[in-house]
This record gives C-alpha cells, sequence and structure tokens, in this order.
C-alpha cells in the first residue's frame, strides 16, 4: 500500500484537489470551488430620481457616480447634525426655562413669605399665574377710601360711601365741620338740619337751591314778610319741600332770631357762647361712637325752645352743630379732620 496522502498547500488561485476514496478503491478527484481574487465592495442604496420616485443604484452605478453621490451624501450629513443640534439646543433650553421657572418660583414664594403675605402661584412651562387674594372692601369701621381724585386718594368718614350722592361728598369735603359765623349761613343750616326729620341729606342738598329761593336766601328780615297762606299752598314751590308744620317754624324762627340779635348783636354770638366761642374736638375714631345728640345740644335745645323756636329738639339742634362746626365730629382717620381744625378762626 501507499503512504498516507500529501497535503499540498493550497492557492486561492488553483484548483483545490483532494482524495476521496470511493467505491472499488478507485481514487474520484473533486474540484472545489474556485475563489474569485476580486472582492465584490457592499455599498450603500443611493437615492437615484426625484423625490417622487425612488430607486436603488447598482454597484456598476455606484462607481460611476461616485462623485456626484460623495458631495450629495456630505450635504445629507451636514444637513442631519445641523438638525440633530438644533434638537439638542431646544432640548437644553427647555430644560433650562424650566428650571428657572422653578427658581423664580421658588424665589417669589420665598420673598412673599418674608413679608407675611403668601400667595400661591401656580406654574405652567415658563409662564406663571398668580391667584392674589380679593381686594377689601374699601368701607372700614373708622374710614373709607374714597375713589382716587386724580394721583390722591382720601380717606373720609365711614358715612361717606362710594356710592354716595356727589353733592353730598362735597358738602363733607367743603362745608360739614367747619366753623360758620355768618347769621344768614347758620340760619340755612338751622333750617336745613331740621328738614332732615322729613328729607335725608342728599335730598336737601340737592334741592338746596330752592330752599334759597322759597326762604329769601335765609334773610330773617325777609323771611318775616313772607305771606305765610302763600308758602303752605299745595301748589307752592315751598310746599314741596317742607311740610305745613315746618313751613310755619321757620316763618317763627326767623322772628325768634331777630329777637336774638337785638339781644346779643348777631345770632353767631349768642349761639358760639354755648361753647365759649371754641369749637369742640370729639376725636372719634369709629362711626358708632358718634352720638344722636349729646348735653351741649340738650342745653341750647332747651334756650332755643324757651325763646320760642320751634322744632329744635336735641337731635336737630346736634345735627345744626355738626354742620355748622360748633362741633368737630370728622373721624381722627378723615382728612378733614384736620381742616376742620386749623379753619376754626376763618369766618365761612
Amino acid at each position: 500500500m501507499s503512504g498516507a496522502p500529501r497535503v499540498q498547500s493550497m492557492n486561492v488561485a488553483e484548483a483545490d484537489t483532494k482524495p476521496i476514496l470511493g467505491s472499488g478503491s478507485k481514487k474520484v478527484t473533486h474540484k472545489a470551488v474556485s475563489k474569485s481574487p476580486r472582492k465584490f465592495e457592499r455599498s450603500s442604496p443611493v437615492l437615484i430620481g426625484s423625490d417622487e420616485k425612488l430607486s436603488y443604484a447598482s454597484p456598476s452605478e455606484t462607481v460611476s457616480s461616485s462623485s456626484s453621490s460623495s458631495s450629495f451624501q456630505k450635504h445629507t450629513l451636514n444637513a442631519v447634525s445641523i438638525l440633530r443640534r438644533h434638537e439638542q439646543t431646544l432640548s437644553s433650553n427647555l430644560s433650562l426655562n424650566a428650571s428657572f421657572s422653578s427658581d423664580a418660583s421658588m424665589d417669589s414664594f420665598h420673598s412673599r413669605a418674608s413679608t407675611g403675605r403668601l400667595i400661591r402661584s401656580y406654574t405652567v412651562g415658563n409662564r406663571s399665574k398668580s391667584y392674589p387674594s380679593k381686594p377689601r372692601s374699601v368701607v372700614s369701621e373708622g374710614a373709607l377710601d374714597s375713589p382716587p381724585n386724580g394721583s390722591e386718594t382720601k380717606k373720609r368718614c365711614a358715612w361717606v360711601t362710594p356710592n354716595s350722592d356727589p353733592c353730598y361728598i362735597v358738602f363733607h369735603d367743603e362745608e360739614w365741620g367747619v366753623p360758620v359765623h355768618d347769621d344768614k349761613r347758620l340760619f340755612e343750616l338751622l333750617v336745613l338740619s331740621g328738614a332732615l326729620a322729613e328729607h335725608s341729606w342728599p335730598t336737601i342738598l340737592n334741592n338746596r337751591q330752592a330752599f334759597r329761593e322759597v326762604f329769601a336766601d335765609f334773610d330773617p328780615n325777609a323771611i318775616v314778610k313772607i305771606n305765610e297762606k302763600k308758602l303752605i299752598d299745595p301748589g307752592s314751590t315751598g310746599s314741596t319741600l317742607l311740610s305745613e308744620l315746618k313751613l310755619r317754624a321757620v316763618i317763627e324762627n326767623a322772628r325768634q332770631i331777630l329777637k336774638v340779635i337785638e339781644e346779643y348783636g348777631s345770632f353767631d354770638k349768642y349761639i358760639w357762647s354755648f361753647v365759649k366761642n371754641k369749637a369742640i374736638v370729639s376725636k372719634f375714631r369709629y362711626q358708632r361712637q358718634v352720638p344722636a345728640k349729646t348735653p351741649k345740644a340738650e342745653v341750647i335745645s332747651k334756650d332755643l325752645v324757651r325763646r320760642g323756636f320751634r322744632g329744635v329738639g336735641p337731635t336737630v339742634v346736634y345735627s345744626f352743630m355738626q354742620a355748622a362746626g360748633i362741633t368737630n365730629d370728622h373721624l381722627t382717620s378723615c382728612f378733614r379732620f384736620h381742616h376742620c381744625i386749623f379753619g376754626q378762626e376763618k369766618c365761612v
């Protein structure tokens, strides 16, 4: 027998032969498939044509169009990289905005907590919406914050509200509580205070001009000459202002004022002698402290009744004292409180 078969080195260029024992001890040679030395590169598919029709390029086409495809691929890679960078920038900005809004909301919370006012804010993204507490009512027990007049905000007495008649507000700001020393003005305020038994201050003030026309500008010498029958006639202007009882009282009080003027020289000297020519400053802080009448008003009322005056009870007299500035009943928080004190020496 022959020895073991010799193993030959295999070359890719040569055919491979291997001895195979077949039946009958015949040697059968099998030729192996020769491998081609040429290697085909796997190329990625390249888009050719318009956007509407896409096809894949063959390896040969890839070789022929390598120059054009390389520039296209570069532009594609540049566009993709730019898009990725833009996405990264957007994501980083969103995260920064979220963190900043969170920090801002926390800073705002801490700053409000330091001032004693806690207002919770709800943040959505980078937008924050705060829900402040409800505005307080402008009407307080002590005084009233009036609507801003220009840049100035005034505090008035509590009986003046934002819905008050404008003439009522003007009366409070310019007349009520200001010391009066003119006889005609004093008589006018005494008559208007007596009319409070039938009307309110806004109604009386709105008809103030009619009062002055009917009662001859409150000149006692002219009033005593008025025909009483014409004054109380149902169709007269006077009857629309006051009742018959009040109209007769005005004429009678005019007669009594003339007598007081003969005795004291003026009605001003008589009425201010009860407070020694110095206004009473009440210094009330709250409206509930302001009384409807005082012992001083009762004293004046009794003396007026003794002299023949009509419709001058303690409540009417005290309203007259407040309006004429004989007593300063502006609340201490009202801006008119100090004005009326400084205006005591002023003759109105």
